[in-house]
């Protein structure tokens, strides 16, 4: 059997729920497991909601898989609790795996969140507050936290790990400055692989995330890949990534077109500097005969070959797995490698608003081009745009030329900072461009904007020319002797 993920084994907030009246609790007692929506589930038939506290406890897997399941808080240990196609689960206060101490073993808070699956906390998670918790996101699975924080290993003794196998994890708006807490005397690890962590873009999270990434609280493949943060994948947000050594195209857990996709990947280093690398190379859209792999020449689609890319076919709407197993020439050849994987889809239509623009105003409004580009994948129905003003210094000072046009004219009447942005579809998706265009009263304030401006030598009056006004101050301090005439001054 080929392993997919293997689990080991900040600020501190009240517990205490938000101030809104708690109906009772429940708690899980299918013994050999069943679907969240089946009162026969819950003790008493009583099922959790927003008013409705959750207790599990042991090994008893929990199936969400209707979209308005909800509680209002969740203690859970044992599991695991999967979040599946098609479900939703909304927790309105805390969501907390390994509350007690002796949650720890099998009895550890698991929970699982699948592609199509959805976590919305309204509050805060804690991964492993006491003991242990795990929470694995899968490919498409997404976890959005709006308020407060998400607790990796929240007190002494806590232990948890947050695997980030595909999907995201989203801290939303909501979350504070620093949205993430590691505590000093917990073990705490997020595991980024082919998912993301995205986080609001403040200077607190910048901050935290360099000093944890470099504590190796946060790692990529297990330690062996690459920790990438990304402030401009998500205009406002903070995207942290893994990236395997491999350097995988498509990106993992990422989106290729539909029809020929090219799989790239660059091998590892071998034994005998030099030596070519041989590969296997396996492909399917069935995630379990990768994991089970007890069929492998059926999956395989390159045979102990020194290449760097192999073609395949993608159809519309599927998911793809695919690993490379490489011959570096070790005693233990074949070495494998992770599954990878990507969504084969109609791709957005890249958009590019252009390059930021600086300009001033003459006399009166100045009206310019704005040269956009946008490409799309060839989607029968080809592509719209439309041009939008998003920011200005005062209503009505962009006027926009032809809005549903690519490359068309702005006209900006006022002093100040405008952004504009571009949407470009195809009928199905939606991607976005901005540009940001600083105006100012005059050239020589829009020169000293660009970056890299240097002063002409002789500029004395900073007017960006060289003149007599300039030659009369020269005149002025002609001679003038502004060295000091103490040999030991003592500052203020």
């Amino acid at each position: 059997m080929r392993a997919r993920v293997i689990l080991c084994g900040g600020i501190l907030l009240s517990l205490v729920g938000t101030l809104h009246a708690q109906a009772g609790s429940t708690t899980w007692i299918a013994p050999n497991g069943g679907q969240w929506s089946v009162a026969s589930n819950w003790a008493g038939g009583l099922q959790p909601s927003a008013q409705v506290k959750a207790f599990f406890n042991g090994r008893s897997e929990c199936v969400v898989d209707v979209p308005n399941a909800a509680a209002w808080q969740i203690d859970l240990a044992g599991g695991p609790l999967k979040i599946v196609q098609g479900g939703t689960l909304t927790v309105t206060d805390w969501f907390i795996l390994g509350y007690q101490a002796d949650d720890v073993g099998d009895n550890a808070g698991r929970l699982e969140v699948y592609d199509g699956g959805v976590l919305d906390c309204k509050v805060r998670l804690y991964v492993g507050y006491r003991a242990e918790g795990f929470l694995t996101v899968w490919e498409g699975g997404k976890v959005n936290i709006h308020t407060q924080t998400l607790g990796v290993g929240q007190q002494p003794g806590g232990k948890g790990l947050v695997q980030l196998e595909g999907g995201t994890l989203n801290l939303l708006d909501g979350t504070n400055a620093q949205g993430l807490n590691f505590t000093a005397g917990a073990q705490g690890t997020i595991d980024c692989r082919g998912g993301a962590l995205v986080l609001r873009d403040t200077p607190e999270n910048r901050s935290y995330l360099t000093r944890v990434i470099g504590e190796k609280k946060i790692t990529a493949y297990a330690g062996i890949g690459e920790v990438v943060v990304d402030p401009n994948e998500n205009r406002g947000r903070i995207t942290v990534r893994g990236i395997h050594p491999f350097r995988p195209s498509p990106r993992d857990d990422g989106t290729a077109p539909v029809g020929e996709v090219v799989l790239k990947w660059i091998p590892p280093d071998p034994c005998v500097p030099g030596a070519p690398v041989p590969v296997d190379v396996y492909f399917t859209d069935d995630l379990n005969a990768l994991l089970q792999f007890d069929n492998p020449a059926a999956i395989r689609i390159v045979t102990k070959k020194a290449v760097t890319s192999a073609v395949v076919q993608a159809q519309p709407k599927k998911r793809y797995y695919w690993a490379v197993d490489s011959y570096v020439g070790s005693a233990k050849d074949p070495v494998l490698g992770p599954i990878f994987s990507f969504m084969s889809d109609n791709m957005p239509p890249a958009t590019d608003a252009g390059a930021d623009i600086v300009t001033w105003l003459p006399n009166g409004p100045r009206t310019g081009v704005l040269d956009a580009t946008v490409s799309d994948d060839g989607g029968a129905g080809g592509y719209t745009v439309k041009w939008t003003v998003i920011k200005e210094p005062q209503p009505g000072a962009a006027v926009i030329a032809a809005p549903a046009v690519e490359d068309t004219t702005v006209t900006l009447a006022a002093v100040g900072v405008y952004v504009l942005q571009l949407d470009a579809s195809d009928g199905e998706y939606t991607s976005s461009d901005t540009v940001t265009i600083n105006v100012y009263a005059g050239s020589c304030e829009a020169a000293k904007a660009v970056p890299g401006y240097q002063p002409l030598v002789g500029d004395l009056n900073g007017d960006c020319r060289v003149d007599d006004l300039d030659l009369t101050l020269l005149q002025q301090n002609w001679l003038k002797d502004n060295s000091l005439t103490q040999d030991w001054l003592r500052l203020p």
